[in-house]
């Protein structure tokens, strides 16, 4: 078991479940439970199948060039999460959760197909990210089996404690957790892409501690700059029936 790689797709995969949990349960609660979890089983045994597949297509793949373009990958993924990570980190605040989801509640009678196709849509959506981040790490770190246990910890974890207790899941500072993934995503890619290029690392592995701690700190300063400017007065607009300077000196 490659323990490093478990912990790092487990993370990343929590912020993925967080937002299944929150479909599913929206759909359950407003619809059908049983079209619900039915669609939600559905979208993880297509989860199942990506996973499988993609590891077995990898898995005599050459691991520099691999490593390229698994880190290309990670770091075009991880700076959309960095990104909106440090906005809305920014803009809410650090013990933000997920809050609400709204579904519509046109039930009709019979087996509510809309509500399953609702659950299953946004499972394999969500569960399609948590299959390219298992892939990645995964692939680049020659554990595949320790990348999928890790996000399956995760669905089993977080999926169990949402549907027994969603406003507990709801309170898990989402917006915090994206920005600190984006940043582990961030790291990891940065250091496969560069040995995929045939960078060598100093110290190895141990230069994954010393990024992580510049991407960190580069995204905290971002967090404070963007909240500093968000608290600044919106520059007065000039009407256009008023002079303006140049036209007053005149």
């Amino acid at each position: 078991m490659n323990w490093g790689v478990f912990a790092s797709t487990f993370l990343a995969a929590t912020i993925e479940v967080i937002e299944m949990v929150a479909i599913v349960v929206a759909v359950g609660v407003t619809r059908s439970w049983r079209a619900s979890l039915l669609g939600a089983a559905a979208g993880l045994v297509l989860l199942v199948v990506l996973i499988a597949a993609a590891g077995i297509a990898l898995r005599n793949a050459p691991l520099e060039p691999l490593r390229l373009v698994v880190g290309s990958l990670l770091l075009a993924f991880s700076s959309g999460w960095l990104r909106k990570g440090i906005l809305r980190v920014s803009r809410d605040g650090w013990a933000a959760g997920i809050g609400e989801e709204e579904v519509e509640e046109d039930v009709g009678e019979g087996f509510d197909w809309t509500g399953w196709f609702l659950s299953f849509k946004g499972v394999s959506l969500e569960g399609l990210e948590v299959a390219v981040i298992v892939v990645a790490f995964g692939s680049a770190a020659q554990a595949i089996g320790s990348a999928a246990v890790g996000a399956a910890a995760a669905v089993v974890l977080i999926g169990a404690i949402g549907l027994a207790t969603y406003q507990l899941v709801a309170r898990i500072p989402r917006r915090a957790l994206q920005l600190f993934v984006g940043v582990l995503l961030t790291t990891f890619g940065t250091f496969w892409a560069a040995e995929g290029l045939g960078v060598g690392w100093p110290a190895s592995e141990l230069s994954l501690l010393w990024l992580g701690v510049f991407y960190l700190g580069t995204a905290l300063l971002l967090v404070r700059a963007v909240s500093y400017w968000r608290r600044q007065p919106a520059a007065p607009r000039l009407r256009r029936d008023e002079p303006s300077f140049a036209g007053e000196s005149r």
